[in-house]
């Protein structure tokens, strides 16, 4: 069995999945940047408060795109064995876990906004400044969850070109209103971080408007209904639950990580804060193949274990591990060549400049890693069925040995924030190993209910 699929199908689909969803995020995070890069010019606190405020928005993400992930693993499987009725099912299953989640954590963070904050830095001005975008932003949450639960119930049937229009919908809103209200241009009062918090609440109030738009006049294929979301299948909740909860407890440990490392960086002063908000956010934009090539492959491996083709899964999970590898490695050229170009558009100390390009040198190298193992691991296992594994493989290396082994570095041992930056990224090269150890052991592969297509007669990989 060679490396590379010889299929031109394959090749096509994958790309064009990956390169439209591409498109959808780099737009996407095109909202943050240019909150980012505005703010960046506003001040270093509205700065540093609104990246801190984001790692709550991050933990509503992480979420409602768990729900999403495990409503896209139950619906490409369908989607293969030209099940729609299954699909629609699985959207409601996933709206109502997505509205639910996004309605704690509004009431959460709307009555307790400068509680939130304090979590992440002791710096009162950082803190008021994140509240103030805390108290705006958080009416935003349940528009989140509708458009993006909309959008991956039309992706796990290969409908991406809508996810793109509502993407660049919302930047060109975002980028138009921050102008005008942060810095109160054309008459508008100078309103600040409140000023982004009403622009990205208005963009997401459109988008969702957009994305039920087009269900309802132009989309053929899947043509959900409102009454769709009324009802609940039982069997296939119990199902979702089974496939779906520990994508949603491994998205839920992950956001945690990520918002306990930002709250380790912003326990070591403003400049950390910002300059970790730089580098993440530069990172993200470049990463935006990497992220999609995972939700590609999700719609892949799933669509052909649905259809059957069990056969097909080693030859495509081996092509796809190398085409990790050089998105990753592409990406890490990117990212060092761009480093020292980006700092020109931040009005941000040069102690938090120095910073930033330090971060993110060491995200050029560790790009590589992120690049392998996380498609290799939400994309391959977690689409073919071995959905517990992430949640185990995350929760060890991220609570039992990065977080307490940085916290230690910034808090007892007196690290730099550079050093302490390197181990909380370690993780991201220590798992490629085990990637590529559990990937081509090929014991992932799992058959649900909805696989109601015939599954072929060479089906030795699947346990």
């Amino acid at each position: 069995m060679g490396l590379w699929v010889r299929e031109s199908s394959f090749y096509k689909n994958f790309f064009r999945l990956t390169l439209l969803i591409a498109l959808q995020n780099i737009i996407t995070l095109g909202v943050n940047l240019s909150d980012n890069l505005l703010l960046g010019g506003y001040s270093q606190a509205a700065l540093s408060g609104v990246a801190l405020a984001n790692q709550i928005q991050f933990v509503l993400q992480m979420l409602v795109m768990g729900a999403a992930e495990g409503l896209v693993i139950l619906s490409a499987r369908s989607w293969g064995a030209k099940n729609l009725e299954a699909v629609k099912k699985a959207a409601s299953i996933g709206m109502r876990i997505a509205l639910l989640v996004s309605l704690v954590m509004w009431v959460v963070v709307f009555v307790f906004p400068h509680g939130c904050m304090s979590l992440f830095t002791n710096e009162d001005r950082v803190i008021e400044e994140g509240a103030a975008y805390l108290r705006i932003i958080c009416f935003s949450y349940l528009f989140f969850a509708v458009t993006n639960v909309l959008l991956a119930s039309l992706r796990s049937v290969e409908i991406v070109r809508i996810g793109f229009i509502v993407s660049l919908s919302t930047l060109i809103i975002n980028v138009c209103l921050n102008y005008v209200l942060i810095y109160g241009h054309f008459g508008f009062p100078r309103m600040g971080v409140s000023g982004s918090a009403t622009a990205t609440l208005a963009a997401r109030i459109i988008e969702t408007f957009i994305v039920i738009v087009f269900i309802k006049r132009f989309d053929r294929r899947l043509m959900l209904k409102l009454k769709d979301f009324y009802r609940i299948d039982m069997q296939l909740f119990r199902q979702y639950l089974r496939i779906g909860s520990p994508i949603l407890m491994a998205n839920l440990l992950w956001a945690c990580a990520m918002g306990a490392q930002s709250a380790i960086l912003g326990h070591m002063g403003e400049a950390s804060i910002a300059a970790n908000s730089v580098a993440t956010t530069v990172f993200q934009l470049v990463t935006v193949i990497t992220y999609a090539s995972a939700s590609a492959t999700a719609v892949v491996i799933g669509k052909t274990i649905g259809e059957g083709h069990i056969s097909k899964i080693k030859t495509y999970s081996k092509t796809l591990q190398l085409l990790y590898l050089f998105i990753g490695l592409a990406t890490g050229l990117v990212l060092f060549v761009a480093k020292d170009y980006v700092m020109d558009l931040y009005a941000i100390s040069s102690d938090a400049k120095t910073l930033a390009v330090q971060f993110m040198t060491v995200l050029s190298i560790t790009v590589v890693g992120t690049a392998y193992q996380m498609p290799a691991l939400t994309g391959i296992v977690r689409s073919g069925g071995d959905t517990k594994f992430v949640l185990y493989n995350d929760f060890i290396f991220m609570w039992l040995i990065v977080l307490p082994a940085s916290a230690l570095c910034a808090f007892v041992f007196g690290l730099s924030p550079l050093m302490t930056f390197i181990c909380l990224k370690c993780d991201q090269i220590l798992k490629c190993f085990v990637a590529l150890v559990k990937v081509n052991r090929f014991r992932w592969i799992r058959t649900f209910g909805t696989d109601t297509a015939p599954v072929d007669s060479t089906k030795s990989a699947a346990t």
